[in-house]
């Protein structure tokens, strides 16, 4: 069964329909509902959201994540074993495995399984993952990553204030950030010795590496070329975050 199948069979009998009464309101042949269930047919995703939104899929399964983040849930299993441990501890999504439907659709109204409450592939989603923005010099978002949410934190963070900062230069290679990295920011509103922080500074907002040289006075560290550091007041300074781990692309 093929992921997308899976999606719109568990929706199906959500809703307590059968694949004939999906058939009509789509437009489209029982067979043709049937056999995507099954997996011997491809479908495209707009076809399939199509499906979905027709059979009654609650709206905010669109909100944040894609079609394709949905249905594969559906083998977090594979994926990755820790997500997986995270959505069966979920006692009140877990769902028994549907059979797989007889060759030719029964005419009988289906019985509604009572083990699938709501969107189950929707409740596991939001509990384990997380659509993480990335954001440029400006702090405006410019993509996303979806990342797992571990005893409800990232990487430390609440999952709705962390972010990646986009770097813009070069003036952290020194630091080992060079641009394009994707700095994986923790929010936090006081300097961090020997932290690299996000900051913002004279209006503008760049990584910079931390010293502390009393508690009122710092040290903002570059390193493009050559060394660099500016001396700044703490009243000067506005704190954002502080840089959790840093990503790259080879």
């Amino acid at each position: 069964m093929s992921r997308l199948g899976d999606l719109i069979r568990t929706e199906r009998i959500r809703q307590n329909m059968t694949p004939k009464q999906v058939a009509r309101k789509c437009g489209v042949a029982e067979s043709y509902i049937i056999a995507v269930e099954n997996g011997t047919r491809i479908i495209q995703d707009d076809q399939a959201r199509r499906i979905l939104k027709k059979i009654g899929l609650r709206e905010q399964t669109e909100a944040d994540f894609s079609l394709d983040d949905i249905a594969a849930t559906v083998d977090l299993a594979q994926a990755s074993p820790s997500l997986h441990s995270a959505v069966t501890a979920k006692k009140s999504v877990a769902a028994p495995r549907v059979p797989a439907p007889e060759k030719v659709a029964s005419t009988e109204p289906e019985k509604k399984d009572e083990g699938i409450s709501g969107s189950i592939w929707l409740d596991a989603l939001t509990s384990v993952l997380k659509n993480v923005p990335v954001m440029n010099a400006v702090l405006k978002p410019v993509d996303h990553k979806l990342l797992p949410i571990v005893q409800g934190k990232i990487e430390g963070g609440s999952p709705d204030k962390v972010f990646y900062f986009l770097a813009p230069d070069d003036s952290m290679r020194g630091f080992r950030i060079h641009a394009g990295d994707l700095a994986f920011i923790v929010p936090a509103q006081s300097p961090i010795d020997g932290a690299i922080m996000l900051v913002e500074y004279g209006s503008h907002r760049f990584l910079r590496k931390i010293k502390t040289l009393n508690p009122t006075t710092y040290l903002l560290q570059s390193y493009d070329k050559e060394y660099d550091a500016v001396t700044v007041n703490l009243h000067e300074l506005t704190c954002i975050g502080r840089v959790a781990k840093v990503e790259f692309t080879l």
